[in-house]
């Protein structure tokens, strides 16, 4: 990975990646107990809009290269090399020491259970993304799971390999294997999103009117972008609904330069927001506008 690959990753996917998961979540802001050392109130911030982070108590900050580096205890080359090497763990509290396999399964997500969703902080944090329950019950459930002996619930959408990105008002990440979600319609034309929101939020659109007949993709990461460029090319028309990221324009870029004809952009939409979930929260509910997909 080059530099400017590393500095459009996102941090606080990263950082779950690692084990780390915010204490508190404000916003666009994300409070963590410092990785870089010891302590007893969070002080370490990501700032997930700027893609940025700040640690209070040592007054230092960065990007996630400048983040690495410091974590790692290595140098730019050398935190590049561990990214392109995933199968490599590193204990946190030593990061030059591996990890036993008993600190791996200590810090996996464990599964508990899998149910329909009645938790109230569910319900609600549901209703702050503009998503209505009758949409979220078609899709999504609610995951108890454990992480180092504590229990966790949260809102759980299953991928093709069995399993679950999970999101509640204070966490985002995912249950192993990490793997993207197809939904098979029996349709020519197929939408494609990053996450589930986004999804959910274009069924909240429709939710009042006819919706088109359509497959959908969601990546669940855009590492899995690629991966799927060939199920997406089965169909007749590929609707790209990427986030208004450097990423979502990356790869938005690409899939038009393989084929104009058959990829269509719909950021049209939401073009001064994060994401279409973005819009929906912020303008989506006032507005009377309806989804045109481009033909």
């Amino acid at each position: 990975m080059t530099i400017e690959q590393v500095k459009q990753m996102d941090m606080v996917d990263y950082l779950s990646r690692q084990g780390f998961h915010p204490a508190k979540v404000s916003g666009n802001s994300y409070w963590y107990y410092s990785p870089l050392h010891d302590e007893k109130t969070p002080s370490f911030k990501v700032n997930r809009k700027m893609n940025r982070w700040y640690d209070f108590a040592d007054g230092k900050g960065g990007n996630l290269v400048d983040f690495g580096i410091l974590f790692h205890r290595c140098s730019v080359s050398d935190f590049l090399q561990k990214l392109d090497s995933p199968a490599i763990t590193l204990n946190h509290q030593n990061p030059l020491i591996n990890q036993s396999e008993q600190e791996k399964e200590n810090n996996a997500i464990r599964i508990l259970s899998v149910h329909a969703i009645s938790s109230y902080p569910l319900q609600k944090y549901l209703h702050s993304r503009r998503i209505n329950q009758d949409i979220a019950d078609k899709y999504l459930k609610e995951v108890r799971y454990q992480i180092g002996g504590k229990i966790y619930y949260a809102l759980g959408f299953k991928n093709d390999a069995g399993g679950y990105e999970l999101r509640n008002a204070s966490f985002k990440g995912s249950s192993s294997p990490k793997d993207s979600t197809f939904i098979d319609n029996g349709a020519k034309d197929i939408a494609v999103f990053e996450g589930f929101f986004n999804f959910l939020s274009y069924k909240k659109m429709y939710d009042k009117q006819q919706e088109p007949l359509c497959n959908f993709l969601i990546l669940n990461s855009t590492s899995f972008f690629e991966r799927n460029l060939t199920k997406m090319q089965e169909h007749q028309l590929v609707h790209l609904f990427l986030d208004n990221d450097k990423t979502g324009q990356k790869f938005t870029e690409q899939a038009l330069d393989l084929n104009k004809e058959k990829f269509r952009d719909e950021r049209h939409l939401y073009d001064r927001y994060d994401d279409l979930n973005d819009w929906l929260i912020h303008i989506g509910q006032s507005q009377k506008q309806q989804i045109k997909l481009k033909p």
